[in-house]
């Protein structure tokens, strides 16, 4: 068998370097044929073949445009991820029939079971949450504060001069872990509605993160097994329901809307147990302009904090005119010499 000389290879080689393009290029060229056909021709075809004309310049705009999207929603995910409310609006629950009722039932429920003392709710922390947010600092609480007090002329022209009265009736649960008095059925619940769906709108306009995924339900919370991890870890995982049976459709009482509070959930509480305000909004008038103990606490303590500043400021004034050089000496020289002048007038 004859051997192909070295030139005879190269050729041959060249030969099929040759044929393999060209069914390269009619293989390319069938396929752009065919994908023209396709509703998707216009924006992949032209990508994937580098053609580099305006809709390229267009996809790309728009591809860049989709990762800025992507962003912010990722930004949006993990701002709500890291979303946890720490302050609240509060309406404070301060009639002393209410309370009362809601102590007999603390009670009846602990004398069934001495362990559910540490879940129970202070008297002086009831309360109606209007609304949780999240304030992470005190430029935000400021906003929190504008925020509220926008929220007064609102509330008085949706009650047009009417008090917004709130029935208590009745017991539940949520999840057999919170136990709370229930809102009565009735139009107020409407308005309560409308007063929270404007609250919220409101604190989002300002760039604050406000609301919880739940729906919003207005209750009263008298208890909650979160409050004490070691219930759990001694056994008690649930609320019996036998345990507040003979109040489950019990009348507490009813309290009028007249101050909505913006409050913290994790300062310090007030010595009577009802939580750090930052600021408050007046509805209306309770009991003919009676102020309660909260406001009259607050009010004390200002007129404290006003007589300290103002005897303060007395004291610097006064020691710097001691410090004056020449004004005392001056002052006793002017006064001797008025004494002076009477002993001469008098002699005369």
């Amino acid at each position: 068998m004859e051997r192909a000389e070295a030139g005879e290879i190269n050729s041959n080689e060249c030969e099929n370097e040759s044929r393999k393009k060209k069914m390269s290029e009619e293989f390319e060229a069938n396929t752009m044929d065919s994908l023209v056909d396709m509703p998707f021709a216009t924006v992949d075809i032209q990508d994937d073949c580098r053609i580099t004309d305006e809709p390229q310049i267009n996809l790309k705009r728009s591809q860049e445009n989709e990762w800025i999207k992507s962003d912010q929603v990722k930004k949006r995910k993990k701002k709500q991820k890291d979303y946890q409310p720490n302050y609240f609006l509060s309406i404070p629950i301060t009639n002393k029939e209410i309370i009362k009722g809601i102590k007999i039932v603390q009670n009846a429920i602990i004398q069934q079971d001495e362990r559910l003392a540490k879940a129970m709710v202070s008297d002086g922390s009831f309360h109606i949450t209007l609304l949780v947010m999240q304030l992470l600092n005190e430029d935000e609480v400021n906003i929190g504060i504008d925020a509220l007090l926008e929220l007064k002329p609102f509330i008085e022209e949706l009650l047009q001069g009417k008090h917004l009265t709130l029935p208590f009736q009745g017991i539940g649960t949520f999840g057999n872990q919170v136990g709370f008095v229930k809102l009565a059925e009735g139009d107020h619940i409407n308005s309560l509605l409308e007063i929270a769906e404007t609250a919220n709108r409101t604190f989002q306009e300002k760039g604050i993160l406000a609301g919880d995924s739940r729906s919003f339900k207005p209750h009263l919370t008298f208890m909650k097994l979160s409050k004490s991890p070691w219930l759990r870890k001694n056994g008690v995982k649930k609320i019996d329901p036998d345990l507040y049976e003979k109040f489950i459709s019990h009348r507490f009482g009813e309290e009028i809307l007249y101050r909505i509070d913006l409050c913290s959930m994790l300062k310090k509480k007030q010595s009577n147990g009802y939580y750090h305000c930052e600021s408050s909004i007046v509805i209306g008038e309770k009991n003919g302009g009676e102020p309660d103990d909260a406001e009259l606490v607050r009010l004390s303590k200002r007129l404290v904090e006003n007589a300290v500043l103002k005897a303060v400021q007395q004291y610097l004034e006064e020691t710097q005119n001691k410090n004056k050089p020449g004004e005392g000496s001056s002052v006793k020289t002017e006064a001797a010499d008025r004494n002076g002048n009477d002993n001469e007038n008098n002699r005369k």
